[in-house]
């Protein structure tokens, strides 16, 4: 063993030294770089940054949604959709009343019986002035107060507005006749006169007609009860029904 001292330093302080010195000298050199060529260090920037870059993948272009149809914008003033079509509901409306007009019906024909004709009846209850007439005794041939029977109508009426003529109906509405009717003794007709006329002269020949064609008598008896002629009174009257 020796009496020398080592100098030698630690062997890291050796490496720090030598790193420092590195360092200067890269920093020297960069200085140098900037100084003669400013561009050179950033296309080495770029170079190397260049080397680490990862292109990214490009992105898929979306592909365009379809545009829905522009709307038809309608002329100011123009007409509307048409709607709906309605359809109409069955609705079950009830029979309609309908009011039957009735019929005018035509003024019945009344008739009122055996009509008191002064002196026209040969058994009358008039003055006694007929042929054979059951009165005072003051006639040609009257019989004073003979107890004989009168004529009684047993059969046939003139009822029918059908009768007379449609045509003349407002003449003799509220009217009558009377007339004579000569009664035989078989109990008919066998003449007849106007005693009282009415308004309608026509109608007053067909009331003696139909009274000739239509009535039947039980004919008139004298004291003895034989059947005689005689005359027998008959009014036909016209009204409107309901008429008193």
């Amino acid at each position: 063993m020796t009496g020398e001292t080592d100098l030698s330093a630690p062997r890291r302080v050796r490496l720090g030294v030598a790193l420092v010195v590195a360092a200067l000298h890269g920093l020297a050199v960069v200085a140098l770089i900037r100084a003669f060529a400013p561009d050179l260090a950033g296309r080495a920037v770029d170079a190397v940054v260049s080397t680490f870059a990862v292109a990214a993948p490009t992105p898929a272009t979306p592909s365009p949604s379809p545009r829905p149809p522009p709307r038809s914008v309608a002329a100011a003033g123009s007409a509307g959709a048409a709607g709906r079509r309605a359809v109409p509901r069955a609705v079950a409306a009830p029979p309609p009343r309908i009011r039957v007009p009735r019929p005018a019906s035509a003024p019945p024909v009344a008739a009122s019986g055996s009509a008191e004709i002064s002196g026209a009846r040969d058994t009358g209850s008039g003055t006694g002035a007929g042929a054979a007439g059951g009165g005072t005794g003051q006639g040609g041939s009257g019989m004073g107060q003979g107890g004989g029977q009168a004529a009684v109508k047993i059969a046939g009426e003139i009822n029918s507005a059908r009768d007379y003529p449609i045509a003349s109906r407002d003449l003799r509405i509220g009217d009558h006749v009377i007339v004579a009717l000569t009664v035989g003794t078989d109990g008919r007709v066998s003449a007849c006169r106007v005693v009282r006329p009415s308004r309608d002269r026509e109608a007053d020949a067909i009331t003696c007609r139909l009274a000739q064609s239509r009535f039947r008598f039980r004919p008139a008896t004298d004291a003895a009860g034989q059947p005689v002629a005689s005359t027998y009174g008959w009014r036909q009257r016209w009204f409107y029904p309901g008429t008193p």
